[in-house]
């Protein structure tokens, strides 16, 4: 594999100055040989006069955050990282790569979820150029690259985690959004290693089922929350009515035998448990007995 080699380059303004200043130097040799005729004067300034313009064909610029990559006859000779006017040797070509910071939103894509649920899921990925040698040698297009790494690593994801779980020892697409950025993050990078890439960070954008099933989940969905609920008012109402019992025979209040301790729970349980409001109801034969 290629890796990136640092390129010392010369600075271009003092090279610049140099070099401007050696051609008026030759232009000035050259009036001076055509006002005294002296042939040799002329032709050594006019031969020079070619061979600093082609001099000048080896400045170039570096943006902050941007990398040339400098090649000669095919061969990769170094990158330069140096902000600011350079000056490299005029046979280089001197490729243009950015190093900035970019990010990339993958298309909407479906897949089954661990359970075997069609769902749907995009994900940003936010990544840059860290080996510029690499990138430009390793694979034909790493932009392109990274784009169809990136869907197939989210494809693979998805398949190997449910959308969601109601056990907190599973983890899930839904629950774990933490867990599942970092892990998918480590599941781009490693295939991108060789392509001189680095991704900062990968998180999920978008995550549903699918529209065949959507209303069908969301009824599974509104189901589980309703169990759930019920299960916390009747755990509630049962620990009220035991407070009750208990009060009332630590204080006295009334001696119950046990038909009239079920009676008083179950009343309790209905009022407590029910979700219309209660009516009063007046047990005369009671009062009587």
């Amino acid at each position: 594999m290629i890796k990136e080699i640092s390129h010392k380059s010369l600075q271009g303004i003092p090279v610049v100055i140099v070099l401007l200043a050696a051609l008026l130097t030759a232009i000035a040799l050259v009036v001076l040989g055509a006002i005294i005729v002296n042939i040799p004067m002329i032709v050594i300034a006019a031969v020079t006069l070619p061979v600093l313009v082609f001099l000048l064909a080896g400045l170039f610029m570096v943006n902050p955050n941007e990398a040339r990559v400098l090649q000669l006859f095919g061969r990769y000779v170094g990158t330069v990282h140096e902000e600011g006017l350079r000056w490299a040797n005029p046979f280089f070509t001197k490729g243009k790569i950015s190093v900035r910071v970019r990010n990339f939103e993958t298309e909407r894509s479906k897949v089954n979820d661990a359970d075997g649920n069609p769902i749907e899921i995009a994900v940003v990925v936010v990544w840059k150029v860290v080996d510029t040698a690499e990138a430009t040698f390793e694979v034909d297009d790493y932009e392109n690259f990274m784009r169809v790494q990136s869907d197939s690593a989210v494809r693979n994801l998805a398949t190997q985690y449910p959308y969601d779980s109601r056990d907190e020892n599973v983890t899930s697409l839904r629950g774990n959004t933490e867990d599942i950025a970092e892990r998918l993050k480590t599941e781009i990078q490693g295939r991108l290693n060789k392509a001189g890439l680095q991704v900062l960070e990968a998180r999920i954008t978008h995550l549903a089922y699918a529209q065949e099933i959507a209303s069908a989940m969301l009824q599974r969905q509104q189901a589980g929350a309703i169990i759930e609920a019920r299960e916390q008012i009747v755990e509630g109402a049962v620990s009220i009515v035991q407070k009750a019992l208990d009060g009332l025979s630590e204080r006295g209040v009334v001696d119950l035998d046990e038909e009239r301790k079920a009676a008083m729970v179950s009343n309790l349980l209905v009022v407590l448990c029910g979700e219309k409001g209660t009516q009063p109801v007046v047990n005369t034969g009671s009062l009587y007995q």
